[in-house]
């Protein structure tokens, strides 16, 4: 299940062993991903709107997030602290999502994709472009996290590390968001296509999608700049 991975990041970096629940959390192994929230933002009513009717602990789980002690050893074999820990794992993720599009969160996010920590896209020909965290669904448990590469608009499984993580925590909108709000990010060089040859010569009309979608582009642009012709007949009378 998304999210229960307890084992702690192999980075001392990641996590100091003297700190709450959420820099326990985002100090997990293959949670090096995650914005630590602010636990003002994480307090406010107003960002935690509409969670309450999703979440059967409600109030239990966001005491867990916010509480200023880590989980000990005993903790983690407890059946009813799971319980909980699950649905604070899982309120977590929906915090998450909204915290990573605040200002604050925008900007722990570029700093993170500055760095390269969301890992670059698989794809030989985007020349190891950064690539963004995304969810496929919005909804808890739904679906794993992918990473979407804004070179080539393709998106793809993470590193196994990774596989585990819920898409919750990222959502749909994260990517078009992030990248509207720096545009100086968006990559400028269109992907370079690959081009099928046997022996060395190209095959005729075998074109590929990042092909297609570049040709079709360049033609509605031009399509965009020409003139509009006036009518030859309409409002013109017969003669004679």
């Amino acid at each position: 299940m998304y999210g229960l991975n307890l084992e702690e990041s192999d980075d001392d970096d990641d996590y100091s062993g003297d700190s709450g629940w959420i820099q326990w959390f985002c100090g997990l192994k293959g949670h090096e991903l995650l914005a630590e929230v602010d636990e003002e933002y994480a307090r406010d009513n107003f960002n935690l709107y509409g969670l309450r009717a999703h979440f059967q602990y409600y109030d239990h789980a966001l005491e867990m997030v916010l509480s200023s002690e880590a989980p000990d050893e005993d903790d983690l074999t407890d059946s009813e602290f799971l319980d909980v820990y699950r649905e604070a794992t899982a309120l977590y993720g929906v915090i998450h999502c909204r915290y990573i599009i605040s200002p604050r969160g925008l900007q722990v996010m570029r700093d993170k994709y500055l760095k390269g920590t969301f890992g670059t896209c698989p794809r030989a020909l985007c020349d190891r472009q950064h690539v963004l965290p995304i969810g496929l669904s919005d909804e808890t448990r739904a679906s794993a996290m992918k990473i979407f590469c804004p070179k080539c608009e393709q998106v793809y499984s993470p590193k196994s590390k990774f596989k585990d993580l819920d898409g919750c925590f990222f959502g749909l909108s994260f990517p078009q968001i992030f990248l509207q709000s720096y545009p100086s990010l968006v990559p400028l060089d269109p992907p370079r296509p690959f081009v099928p040859r046997v022996f060395g010569f190209k095959l005729h009309k075998q074109h590929s999608l990042i092909t297609r979608k570049l040709d079709d582009g360049n033609q509605d642009r031009a399509t965009s700049k020409e003139p509009k012709g006036e009518s030859s007949c309409a409002g013109r009378g017969s003669t004679g």
